[in-house]
């Protein structure tokens, strides 16, 4: 067979994902604090694009417009579409916005030291100036870290042994127990174990009692000790708080050789302790709060109004009269690709923070129509629910409901929801009626074991199955199970050893 070059001609499909597609996909899929992130690289690195710093202007009106009246008939699509539509003859002649992404609420940033330069303020400073940072400094909760230097630099150590000591109190955390091993200290210092051992036994010492500990069993060691209560005994029961855990009050007795009145008191202080001690202070760094990306709010009439947080989408311009300027003062190819580029880029950026928006809104407003039974009377009546009933009702695809539920929160009238939370699996009804949803089952199991008294109500997982069925709920025993385990209530095994457990 002869080789030879020949043309050919072919014809067919295929999918191009261009980048600037790809980065819209991402942007989907942020969360509010990514998407800031993200927004803040884009104003540093594009100087066409500005942030919107006016105050109120659309806002009111916005918040006014946006909610959505969710009803039986769908209703609420086609508002949804209208009232996010860009606005772009609101803007200035020289400015163009994005109608759909509100201001984000910018506060100044919170003062995080703890000192006070006294010579600064008695050198011509004001305090009326720093009125705000002496507050905070002075009202500031105190960490557990700072509670602990405080007393190192008291307790009269070597140069050494604060230096030691320095090093495990960085290494205690929020809890009051210590996350370094003594062996890997004495490597990291290149000491002996001994002198890390001794240092310890200082730290340990600290308020509050039972701090630095390595574990559950020495926090209340040490605990006991400081009120003089330790004894072999009770030092038994510390050995073996597995069996206190299951409740095993037989096997109890025997390895602490004591009678039921004696376990009963030992349990008393055991509950007594503290299992974490540096809980009472603050943590070194404020926990940042979860703040919704979409409201939920009850209107007249049974319906539901489904509004976006404005506070969470980034409010951008694209100043054309900057790019006029600089685009007319251009010379050369390159000076002229970039400012074409930046065009086009801050072009798309606003165009895909619009879509995104629309795009939460319409998810989320899906999802409220579909689970209107969970918010008006309870966890019981939340209906099945997977990613492909919501895109086909919407006509979009299921990848694309995915990444507007991951990381997306809606705040409702009966708490603050991860927007995922609201898609459960569906178990069938035994009398092949409307399919439960998991979460609805769960709560029903939890209900059933709240609800024991007594030893003789203690329901087994198979009586639980029965109870489910007659309920109209065809489960299998092993889901049972797997649920109940998922929810951390032990076995009723365990379940009637607390249950006969005196009070």
């Amino acid at each position: 067979m002869a080789l030879s070059a020949r043309l050919e001609i072919r014809q067919g499909q295929g999918l191009v994902i261009t980048p600037q597609l790809q980065q819209a996909i991402k942007l989907l899929q942020m969360s509010n604090l990514e998407l800031e992130a993200f927004v803040e690289t884009e104003l540093e690195r594009n100087p066409l694009l500005q942030r919107d710093e006016r105050d109120g202007e659309g806002g009111e009106e916005h918040r006014d417009e946006a909610p959505v009246a969710v009803t039986e008939e769908h209703a609420a699509d086609a508002e949804a579409r209208a009232e996010l539509d860009v606005t772009h003859d609101e803007a200035s002649p020289g400015e163009r916005a994005t109608g759909d992404a509100p201001q984000m609420a910018d506060g100044p940033a919170a003062d995080a030291g703890g000192t006070i330069d006294w010579s600064r303020a008695g050198s011509g400073g004001s305090f009326d100036r720093d009125e705000g940072d002496f507050e905070s400094a002075l009202t500031r909760d105190k960490t557990l870290a700072e509670h602990l230097n405080e007393q190192l630099a008291a307790a009269g150590l070597t140069p050494t042994q604060n230096i030691v000591a320095g090093v495990l109190i960085d290494a205690v955390d929020e809890g009051g127990y210590l996350r370094l091993e003594t062996a890997e200290a004495a490597a990291r210092l290149g000491c002996a174990e001994a002198l890390i051992e001794e240092v310890l036994a200082v730290v340990q010492g600290f308020d509050p009692v039972g701090v630095a500990a390595r574990d559950v069993r020495e926090c209340l060691m040490i605990q006991l000790k400081d009120q003089n209560r330790y004894d072999p005994a009770i030092g038994a029961l510390l050995d073996n708080l597995p069996l206190l855990a299951k409740r095993d009050l037989a096997a109890l007795k025997r390895v602490c050789g004591v009678d039921d009145e004696d376990l009963r008191d030992m349990i008393a202080e055991i509950r007594g302790l503290t299992p974490r001690p540096g809980a009472a202070f603050a943590g070194g760094e404020a926990a940042t709060p979860v703040q919704p990306d979409v409201y939920v709010r009850e209107g007249s009439g049974g319906l539901w109004h489904v509004e976006l947080n404005s506070d969470t989408l980034p409010r951008l311009l694209l100043d054309q009269r900057y790019h006029a300027r600089v685009s007319g003062q251009s010379k050369t190819d390159q000076e002229k690709t970039f400012v074409s580029d930046c065009l086009a880029q801050a072009n798309w950026l606003m165009k895909s923070l619009d879509q995104r928006a629309r795009t939460i809104l319409k998810v989320s407003s899906e999802i409220v129509r579909q689970q209107d039974a969970f918010l008006a009377f309870g966890v019981e009546h939340l209906r099945p629910l997977n990613l492909k009933t919501v895109a086909d009702a919407i006509g979009m695809h299921e990848s694309t409901v995915s990444r507007v539920t991951s990381n997306k929160y809606i705040a409702t009238p009966r708490g603050l929801f991860e927007m995922k939370f609201f898609f459960t699996s569906a178990i069938a009804s035994s009398e092949g009626g409307e399919a439960h949803s998991a979460e609805s089952v769960r709560h029903k199991i939890k209900q059933l074991i709240d609800g024991e008294r007594a030893e003789a109500d203690v329901h087994s997982d198979d009586r639980l199955v029965e109870i489910l069925k007659d309920a109209g709920v065809d489960i299998a025993r092993r889901t049972v199970a797997k649920y109940r385990e998922a929810m951390r209530i032990p076995s009723s095994v365990e379940r009637r050893r607390m249950l006969k457990e005196p009070a």
